[in-house]
């Protein structure tokens, strides 16, 4: 008994092991806080001693101030005036605020769903395809994270397929129309009040435009700048973004809608070259509409503020430029190909992107981190892993392009992310399937349909597309925000997150 005594008194005698009990990432967010703070941490002693001085300060010292003061005026007008025209210009040149009022995505009626059952036995019945390529897009679909209730166009619900120019342009009209329809509602705002229009779409460039297009349907005002981007893959709703900003830095009080969509009704592969089949089992109907302002007066209202825009571009590159290509296979049969180096190349695009990036969003801890060890690494050791940020730290929320399961399990593991932190992303894939460049839109929705977007939160959308580009768009939130009526998740956000199969 005086031996269970004795072991008793000697285990409460000994001090935690606080290398197990303390969590390394609170030690590293205390450091992150700690060096975010540093300079105030200096600050506040000169503050101190500052007020200690003043304090002590009598009628007599107040008297010494003021004659010497007078004697310096023309040195202090000098001083005032510079200052003055300092602070004048840079008011007059600093870029113009950039607030996103409100965006909509659309969403298909149910009758264009596609069920993996009702997709491969609509393949089989068209008899384009043989029994192995029949086979290799039943495995796809199966490993894709696609969910039963993604859509394809009208075009294709048909024995045989009807794919042709005005089901084409009903597809687009569907498509853009329905997000800007929703759009306009939710705003209240006038069409007639827009100044600059910017679409985007790789695959369906008719004439007239896509632009010209919603110019007609909505009579859009004759001064209107409008552009039609083309052939820039899935990225390219990032591109649009900053090419409307650009344009809100040079138009004054105006308004910028800038529509995202891609066209499946004539880029249907019917061939079997399996690099060209992947695209038929991943991309889905879908587009959204994004409403952006440089007015002062619509902060108040605005969900966002966009703070960064960062693009990579690798065309240079011969393996990027034909990773995702454009071409007829050998029967003739038109297709987008994707090459086997897609991952890699998608990795080294995000590298470039990140590196630029890195410095505009990181805080400091991260910087200092990062520069230590790639000092190490290059002086000392070069053997050792690279130090990778931690952009947690500098962003609440995550829109990473729903382009496959690939793309999102990659980024995850490379940027140490959480699965909370895919989540949006992984549903918008189950969900709606790869919308192309309309797909950071509808995760963007997913988090605020969670509600879990809260005033200052930063939001890190990255898409991926042809040439081969990476895109990166930083917003900040302005407000808590809450979904946007007719949201694309109002009626099955509370089915998310559903249990993918490995």
């Amino acid at each position: 008994m005086d031996s269970g005594g004795e072991i008793r008194i000697h285990q409460q005698r000994r001090l935690p092991d606080f290398l197990q009990s303390v969590n390394l990432k609170h030690v590293k967010l205390g450091y992150h806080y700690l060096i975010s703070n540093l300079l105030t941490l200096c600050f506040i002693p000169l503050i101190i001693i500052i007020s200690i001085e003043a304090s002590q300060m009598n009628i007599n010292d107040l008297r010494h101030l003021w004659i010497h003061l007078q004697y310096n005026l023309v040195t202090i007008i000098t001083c005032s005036a510079f200052l003055v025209f300092g602070f004048t210009v840079f008011v007059m040149t600093r870029p113009r605020p950039v607030y996103l009022i409100d965006f909509a995505c659309y969403r298909a009626p149910d009758h264009l769903k596609a069920p993996f059952n009702q997709f491969m036995e609509h393949s089989r019945l068209t008899g384009d395809f043989d029994a192995t390529s029949l086979e290799f897009q039943r495995k796809i679909l199966e490993r894709s994270g696609l969910g039963e209730e993604t859509y394809v166009p009208e075009a294709m619900h048909y024995i045989p397929p009807r794919p042709s120019m005005v089901a084409a342009r009903e597809e687009a009209e569907q498509v853009m129309y329905g997000a800007l329809d929703n759009l306009f509602s939710n705003t209240h705002v006038n069409p007639k009040s827009i100044g600059i229009l910017v679409v985007n779409c790789s695959l369906f460039n008719p004439t007239p435009s896509l632009s010209a297009m919603i110019v007609n349907k909505y009579r859009l005002r004759g001064n209107i700048r409008s552009f039609n981007l083309g052939g820039m893959g899935c990225s390219a709703g990032v591109i649009a973004i900053d090419l409307a900003k650009d344009m809100l830095q040079v138009h004054r009080n105006t308004y910028a809608v800038v529509v995202s969509t891609e066209n499946i009704t004539q880029n249907w592969y019917f061939g079997n070259k399996k690099s060209m089949l992947i695209p038929n089992c991943l991309f889905r109907v879908g587009g959204s509409a994004v409403l952006l302002s440089n007015k002062s007066g619509d902060k108040r209202k605005a969900k966002y503020k966009l703070v960064h825009v960062v693009r990579t571009h690798r065309g240079a590159d011969d393996k990027a430029f034909r990773c995702v290509y454009q071409e007829q296979d050998d029967a003739g049969k038109t297709g987008v190909s994707l090459s086997k180096d897609l991952m890699a190349i998608a990795g080294g695009a995000l590298k470039t992107n990140i590196t630029t990036l890195g410095p505009l969003v990181l805080p400091i801890s991260e910087q200092l981190l990062f520069f230590a060890t790639l000092v190490v690494k290059k002086l000392f050791n070069k053997k050792m892993m690279p130090y990778i940020p931690d952009f947690k730290l500098a962003f609440d929320h995550f829109c990473i392009h729903a382009g496959g399961r690939a793309v999102i399990d990659e980024l995850e593991k490379n940027l140490q992310l959480l699965p909370v932190h895919v989540e949006a992303s992984r549903m918008t894939l189950h969900r709606f399937g790869n919308t192309s460049s309309s797909s950071i839109w509808y995760e963007l929705a997913y988090i605020e349909a969670k509600r879990r977007m809260r005033k200052g939160n930063c939001v890190w959308q990255i898409a991926f597309g042809s040439g081969f580009k990476c895109n990166s768009a930083v917003w900040e939130a302005l407000r808590n925000v809450k979904p946007s009526p007719n949201s694309p998740w109002e009626d099955c956000i509370n089915m998310y997150p559903v249990k993918l199969v490995a």
